[in-house]
């Protein structure tokens, strides 16, 4: 049985993870955004983290300037090793390289195939 009456829905509001992070969560947030293994989160991450910061404090612990981080930091953005490195330096992590848990493993040539 209807009434003819509408309920009013609240607008949405996109999700911003920076609204819900604290500065202490940073090291924590990222480094569970890098053991996941997904590169394409890293960077959403480390916005979403410089956000939660504020860009001046990024520039003033990385020793890089504001346009750098910004540019670093969009969506079109490809930072290079070392800025990568004082990014997260900033937040308390640095890079490391690790073994996988499940290495890859190469398929093993056919026998009747001979290498020349």
């Amino acid at each position: 049985m209807t009434t003819g009456k509408t309920t009013k829905l609240a607008a949405s509001v996109p999700f911003n993870a920076a609204d819900y992070l604290q500065a202490d969560d940073i090291p924590g947030y990222l480094a569970e955004v890098i053991h996941d293994g997904d590169t394409r989160a890293l960077p959403l991450a480390l916005r979403t983290a410089a956000d939660v910061l504020g860009m001046a404090e990024l520039a003033r612990r990385t020793g890089l300037n504001r346009e750098t981080l910004y540019r670093t930091l969009s969506d079109r953005g490809n930072p290079r090793l070392d800025t990568l490195s004082a990014i997260l330096e900033a937040f308390g992590l640095r890079l490391a390289v690790q073994p996988n848990e499940q290495p890859r493993h190469r398929p093993t040539p056919h026998p009747a195939r001979k290498r020349a």
